[in-house]
Parts: C-alpha cells; structure tokens; sequence
C-alpha cells in the first residue's frame, strides 16, 4: 500500500544526496571541513544537506519543528521540542561525518518523525549504495520498497555476528565487551556511521550494535526501523530507548533472544 509520506520524505533524502551530499564526496577543501566540538567535525554539506532537508519538511507539514544535528550544535535549546507536543522532525543530514571528510564510506542521511514526543516514522538512507529502509510506527519497516522483518533464522551464540562501537566505551567496559565477544561469535569494531550500523541489521549482515553515545539524531531512525522489523532497541539495564533520554548505552538486536544473549555476553545481564 502507497505511503505518501514515506515515499515523500525518501524523495527528500534523496535529493539532498544528489545534489549536496554526493557531489562533495571525496571533493572537499580544508575550508569545507571545521571543528564544531573537540574531535567532533563538520562539513559545508552537512549545513547545505541539513538546510534543504529542513526546508522540505517544513513544507510537507506546515506548523512542524525541524531538529537537526547541526542545528542544536548552534542552539542546545532546541532538543527540549523531543518531549513536546505536535510534530518533530529529527534529521542527521550526513551520518558519518568523519567518514565522509576523510573520502571513506559509508556515510547516511537519516530522518524521524515524532508525534506528541513519539517516534512515529523514520528513514535511512545509503546513497552509495542506494539503499533506503523507512517505516511507520504499527506499519513495518521497508527495505527498498519491500516490507520486511529481520531474518527468522538466527545463528546460536558463538556464531553471532555484530558490531561493538568501542570508541567512547571506558576503558573497564570496553575490556568486558571485547572479551565477551570472542564467547559469541564475531565483534566487529564499527563503521563510524551508526545510519550503515542498522541497515546491516535490516538486511541480516549482522544480528546487534552495540553503541555508548546514544545522541537522538543518530539513533531514532534506525531504533524505530529495528524496531518494526521484530527487533528491539534498549538500554543497557532492559529499558526501552527513547530520544529525549539521557543517557549512555545501547544495545540494538535483530530479535529479543538475540538481544538477551549479547547482552548477557557483553553486558554480564
């Protein structure tokens, strides 16, 4: 069944890729690139990616407020709309920024819908290899136009395969992570792009990601698509994750039995 919405914000995104983000692929000056925070860099197409994308939104929902990732790095103030009423879109115009600065792949655009501090849909989208995964709240999740759910047929533990994103882990619970994976299988150590992290749930590349830095831009599309394909997406202590939550911590995994076997190899839960 036609989606309009859906397929009108995939329009968007992919626009955004044609026209802004592809483009500068591999094409940027050292003008084009600055610090927006200590280890933490920006690019000139994720301010003109973020900027046609907000408009966009804006005008498929007239009275809707836009949050994107470069926008609250110039008002923190704005992340208070996640707990507010009406419509909220979230929007990370260029997933795996450090990536996309130094010429590597992958990178993504994603956006989400809230409705009344609800995730109610969201989108991933890989222009490189022009994968996109959008889903409704109830509704399921698409893969390229076909709904899916994340493959029935799950490995046993020690043939799991999935990411660990050790890089912001303390260093006691990075150690108790990279032990833990060798009991289940195989620990990836992350593309640097959370976006690619949950395709590869989708499409069964993996079975879990595990993440310590859960900023809502990165997370909330890909959590609700895990989500609407039979996954889950908690916190480390079981709790369900939610955007406005501040916190550190997440597990995401392909079914729920999944999920309770990394997180108790992982996690020691």
């Amino acid at each position: 069944m036609a989606d309009p919405l859906l397929d009108d914000v995939g329009t968007l995104l992919r626009e955004a890729a044609a026209k802004v983000v592809v483009p500068l692929f591999r094409r940027l000056d050292e003008a084009d690139i600055s610090e927006k925070a200590p280890g933490e860099v920006v690019t000139v197409a994720d301010r003109e990616a973020e900027a046609l994308i907000s408009e966009g939104l804006r005008q498929l929902l007239p009275g809707s407020v836009v949050v994107g990732e470069e926008a609250v790095a110039e008002d923190p103030d704005l992340l208070r709309h996640l707990r507010g009423s009406g419509d909220v879109w979230l929007v990370d115009p260029v997933d795996g920024t450090s990536n996309f600065a130094a010429g590597r792949r992958p990178f993504a655009l994603m956006a989400a819908l809230l409705t009344d501090g609800v995730p109610v849909a969201s989108w991933v989208y890989d222009p490189l290899d022009g994968t996109m995964a959008a889903g409704r709240l109830g509704a399921g999740t698409r893969l390229d136009g076909a709904t899916l759910r994340t493959p029935p047929a799950e490995p046993r533990v020690g043939a799991l395969r999935g990411t660990a994103a050790t890089k912001f882990l303390p260093p006691d619970f990075r150690r108790q992570v990279e032990e833990g994976g060798r009991r289940i299988g195989e620990l990836l150590p992350g593309q640097h792009c959370a976006g690619r992290e949950y395709l590869d749930i989708l499409t069964g590349a993996q079975q879990f990601v595990l993440f310590w830095r859960t900023l809502p831009w990165d997370h909330t599309p890909g959590t609700l698509l895990v989500r609407e394909a039979g996954g889950v997406a908690r916190r480390f202590d079981g709790a369900d994750y939610h955007p406005a939550d501040d916190g550190k911590g997440l597990l995401v995994a392909a079914s729920p039995d999944v999920w309770d076997e990394v997180s108790a190899a992982l996690l020691g839960g």
